[in-house]
């Protein structure tokens, strides 16, 4: 009797999952990790006519995860918040992409940018996905999201922009950079060709196609993704870029030395004087001859 029991609870938890409210296929998932040093608080939009997720807030620690069943034709949007804290009357509040709510859920507000956003459009009929990254309302977090498995490529913006970000467009707190501003939704400007030259795969503007797709079911959302060989790399580039300037210097300095100083040396040889001249790249040996008594 209790095996029956235990059988049926474990069943009717599948039921559940698959047919939430008795509708609908809840057959897509997205899993959101934080990979960053800090705490993270993900928060989640719905677009207009798409069911909402069973969260649109939570916490996510270092190194945790949380996955959540998604509609079969869902729209809206991700994004982390960081810096966050409650305070003394318990209102909740964030630095970077606060929705305003003074809660961990923000049931239904938008993200208060500058803010890394994350877009999915999953289309139920064709089962062919949408996703990219959005920097149009800014940057506040390194993010990667693509699909588990399948040969479908991942979109990705592993850079931190915060600390390359030009000063006008730094949003800095207690003296360190924490997020950067974006300038222009509809159309390219400075701050659209910054955030583009660090993350191509980006959408950057309105009117600026970065849309993958992709069948999968299963998706992933990294925050501060890890990529060790883009660390190195940049750290050989700027090595090698120092090395450069310092050879480049120390042959412009050669270079003066040879253009401007003269050389003279006195040569007495077989009674003569004979005068060698070393200018600008050239030698000359001239006689002089001494003067008759």
């Amino acid at each position: 009797m209790v095996s029956s029991i235990k059988t049926f609870s474990i069943l009717l938890s599948v039921f559940i999952f698959l047919f939430p409210s008795g509708t609908g296929l809840y057959s897509r998932t997205l899993t959101i990790t934080n990979k960053c040093t800090y705490t993270v608080w993900p928060a989640v939009l719905s677009g207009n006519g798409s069911s909402p997720l069973p969260t649109t807030g939570f916490t996510l620690l270092p190194g945790d995860s949380n996955t959540l069943p998604v509609p079969p034709a869902w729209s809206g949007r991700l994004w982390g918040r960081t810096l966050c804290s409650i305070d003394i009357t318990g209102k909740f509040s964030c630095v970077t992409g606060d929705c305003g709510t003074s809660t961990v859920e923000c049931a239904g507000g938008n993200p208060v940018p500058p803010v890394t956003l994350v877009e999915f459009d999953f289309n139920g009929t064709s089962q062919m996905n949408l996703y990219d990254i959005s920097l149009v309302e800014g940057f506040n977090l390194p993010v990667r999201v693509g699909p588990m498995g399948g040969k479908c490529l991942a979109s990705n913006c592993l850079a931190d922009l915060n600390a390359a970000c030009p000063m006008e467009l730094k949003v800095i707190r207690d003296g360190q950079t924490v997020a950067c501003k974006s300038t222009c939704e509809t159309e390219a400007c400075l701050s659209s060709l910054f955030f583009k030259t660090a993350c191509s795969d980006a959408h950057v503007y309105s009117y600026d196609d970065a849309f993958f797709t992709c069948s999968s079911f299963h998706y992933t959302v990294t925050f501060c993704p890890t990529r060790k060989s883009w660390r190195k790399a940049e750290n050989e580039k700027e090595a090698s870029g120092k090395n450069v300037m310092k050879y480049t210097g120390v042959l412009a300095v050669i270079s003066v030395i040879c253009g401007f100083i003269i050389f003279q040396i006195r040569l007495r040889l077989s009674n003569r004087d004979w005068e060698i001249s070393l200018s600008a790249g050239t030698i000359e040996l001239t006689p002089q001859i001494a003067p008759t008594a």
